[in-house]
């Protein structure tokens, strides 16, 4: 969830502890308990996620015409 607890949210806690990150998204594909999503982030951090996103969107489909291989 980008607001509150998700499924995933005790590995986020996990990740965001173990790197010392102000903030951590975690997306899961095809986890243990289905896909799903945990943002653990201040306010201003999750309001900047969705253009965060879109970039990292546009990376990877640069990549993929590029021919590089996921």
């Amino acid at each position: 969830m980008a607001i509150g607890p998700g499924k995933y949210d005790n590995l986020a806690t996990m990740v965001r502890e173990a790197t010392e990150a102000q903030g951590v998204v975690l997306i899961v594909v095809g986890g243990l308990a289905g896909n799903g999503f945990s943002c653990q982030a201040d306010l201003a951090t999750t309001a900047r996620l969705p253009d965060m996103l879109e970039h990292m969107a546009k990376q990877i489909r640069a990549d993929i015409m590029g021919g590089v291989k996921p």
